[in-house]
Formats: C-alpha cells, sequence, structure tokens
C-alpha cells in the first residue's frame, strides 16, 4: 500500500475521483405528486430510495467521504467506524467498499435486520450495543483501537455537506418544481436524524431568498423538538428512537435550529398509520420516517387550508419499506413495542373522506 506523502496524496485523488464518478453515474431522484382531497394545497415527495444504497443517507454519505477524504483524514489503510441507526451505515459500507476500506457500523441491537444484511452485503461489519446513546463512545473506542476514522455523522452531516447549491437536495427540488402550479414550495417537512438535511434545506432557502419555511417532524422520544422548543443544546431523553433513521437521544451537534421555522411531534403510531396510507397511494412500501413526514405534510395541508391558503407541500420519501417487513410492517412487532396504528389509520380515513386531518 502507498506509504509516502506523495502515494497518499495519489491514492486520495484516485478516491475522489471514484466517488465523484459514482455521483456522476447517479440520475437525480424522482418528485412524485401525491393528489390529496385538501383543495388548493399540493403535496410532492422526493424519492431519496432510488439511490444505489436505498436511502437518503447515499447523499449524506457520499459529502461524508468526500469531507474526510480532501481533510486528509481517510488514507489508503484507514478503517472507517460510524455511528448508525442503520441507513447511514448501508451507505457508508457502499463508499467504503469502493474504495477498499474496511468498515465497522457501531448501532443499536434492534436495528432492522435487513440494514443489518445490506451493511453486510456491503462488506461492512456491524458492532451492536443496547441503546442509542451508547454508539458514540463506543464508535469512538473501536476508531482510536485499530487507528481508524470515525467519521462522526452527527457532528459533521451539517458542514460536509454544499448548502449553497451543487446539486444538493434543496436546489434539486426548487429545480423540480419550477413548472409546476406552485413551483416555490410555502413549506417544505423533513425529519431529523443528525440534522444536516434540514440545516441544508433551510440554509439554501435563505440565501437564495425563498419565502418557503422548514418544518421538522420529530418522532416520540427524540431530543430535537424539546431543544428548539426551549432553545437549548442540553436536552437528553436517553431514549432509542423507534422510527428509525430520524430521532436522537440528544441534541445532535449538525442540528441547527436557527434555520428551522417550525417542528411538530409527531406520534409514532401515527408515523406507522402514515406509512401505510402512502405505500397504498404510492403502489410501494416506504418506511416509517417517511410516514412520520407525510404525518406532518397532512397536518400542514389541514392548517393552510383553514387558513385559506394555496400552495405546495415538498416533503421526502426516505427509504424503502421493504427494510422494515420484519419490524414496522410485522404486526407483531408493533404489539411488541406497544404501538397501535388503528385510532391513527381511522383518522387518515376521515382525512380521505373530508380532507382535513383532525
Amino acid at each position: 500500500m502507498p506509504k509516502t506523502s506523495t502515494e497518499r496524496r495519489a491514492w486520495i485523488d484516485e478516491a475522489v475521483r471514484l466517488v465523484e464518478a459514482d455521483a456522476n453515474r447517479s440520475a437525480d431522484t424522482h418528485l412524485h405528486a401525491l393528489t390529496l382531497p385538501t383543495p388548493g394545497v399540493d403535496l410532492y415527495l422526493k424519492d431519496e430510495s432510488v439511490h444505489p444504497t436505498g436511502s437518503l443517507k447515499h447523499r449524506l454519505a457520499r459529502s461524508l467521504f468526500l469531507y474526510a477524504l480532501c481533510n486528509g483524514w481517510i488514507g489508503p489503510d484507514t478503517t472507517v467506524v460510524e455511528a448508525s441507526s442503520g441507513s447511514t451505515a448501508v451507505s457508508e459500507a457502499y463508499f467504503a467498499r469502493l474504495l477498499g476500506l474496511p468498515f465497522v457500523a457501531v448501532m443499536p441491537a434492534e436495528t432492522s435486520r435487513e440494514k443489518v444484511a445490506l451493511i453486510e452485503w456491503h462488506g461492512g461489519r456491524c458492532h451492536f450495543v443496547e441503546s442509542a446513546a451508547e454508539v458514540y463512545d463506543e464508535a469512538r473506542r473501536l476508531a482510536e483501537a485499530c487507528d481508524g476514522h470515525y467519521m462522526d455523522q452527527f457532528t459533521y452531516a451539517e458542514r460536509a455537506t454544499d448548502w449553497r447549491g451543487n446539486n444538493n437536495i434543496a436546489e434539486s427540488i426548487f429545480e423540480q418544481m419550477a413548472a409546476e402550479r406552485h413551483p416555490i414550495p410555502a413549506w417544505i417537512v423533513v425529519g431529523a436524524g443528525t440534522g444536516g438535511t434540514s440545516a441544508t434545506i433551510g440554509r439554501y432557502v435563505r440565501y437564495r431568498r425563498h419565502p418557503t419555511s422548514v418544518l421538522v417532524a420529530d418522532p416520540e422520544g427524540s431530543a430535537f423538538y424539546d431543544g428548539w422548543r426551549t432553545d437549548s443544546a442540553a436536552v437528553v431523553t436517553g431514549a432509542s428512537s423507534r422510527i428509525e433513521g430520524i430521532g436522537r437521544p440528544r441534541i445532535e451537534p449538525s442540528f441547527v435550529g436557527g434555520v428551522i421555522d417550525d417542528m411538530v411531534r409527531v406520534p409514532d403510531a401515527a408515523s406507522i398509520a402514515a406509512m401505510a396510507w402512502t405505500s397504498a397511494r404510492l403502489g410501494r412500501e416506504v418506511g416509517p420516517s417517511t410516514g412520520t413526514n407525510v404525518w406532518a405534510a397532512l397536518l400542514t395541508a389541514t392548517r393552510m387550508a383553514a387558513a385559506g391558503e394555496s400552495g405546495s407541500i415538498v416533503t421526502l420519501l426516505c427509504d424503502g419499506g421493504e427494510r422494515y417487513r420484519a419490524s414496522h410492517a410485522d404486526p407483531a412487532w408493533l404489539a411488541a413495542h406497544d404501538l397501535d396504528p388503528a385510532p391513527y389509520a381511522e383518522r387518515l380515513a376521515a382525512y380521505d373522506a373530508t380532507g382535513r386531518l383532525a
């Protein structure tokens, strides 16, 4: 393996080329229009499940690898370690294999087995801890033990992404909306895992001076909502989110509350009901974090209609539901985790009839 400074620089140059080439081979993700019964309000889903690794986290993993490579943190012999609830680890395992690097994912033991299988398929190794609050220290310890690099998505997500443009997710949304009835979204609704996506979109709309507002939907047990509402970074819940990919037990360094216009806490059972509701309308399975986003988007549509407003709402289809067949889509798993989506499914049925989510 290359050892001299010149050889190391040549390896980094080639690694950056490989990551950039992967991006060039990937077409932009689709924007689906979802017909609503709410008059005057249009809903769109940015389909991030079509990335090579099947989720929104493919964008993040690419940015994190480029950031680490250009900072000189990753070299030809580096073991890459990440703390993750699953999807970021799948995407990072993909890029690690692309560069010929070992990869270790530290994640809660309850991470869906479908995600674990994907990480291992991409050549990564899974290291389990009991709760989400343990992943940070354990990932750092493992990286130090093997003289590797702890990628630390929860710190670097918001700074690794070019929020000014360069075909980031925000720029893509506005370009794809250009020919729609309401081309400038009234609201963009996202969940928060690292906070990187809400930071990118929130900064972009301010930089481009769009009147768009950013709403973050947060699941039960997450610290983000209470931290944002009280303007405190010290909020800690210690709980693991039951909605994989979003919600954290602490306020992550990448969460930028100042670029968020509103937040809503979505009950986990509502996320499950909205996951099924969205899957039925799209004719394909979506994951639970997409359900969280859609529930918040329908509440926003109801609020807009009540105020006599018209416009468009854009949210994210974060990943496909095939990753959750043994968990969030399994009635036995839901019962074991005390989740009953039936009352929320009834509210969605009433929404279909009235155009108002009560």
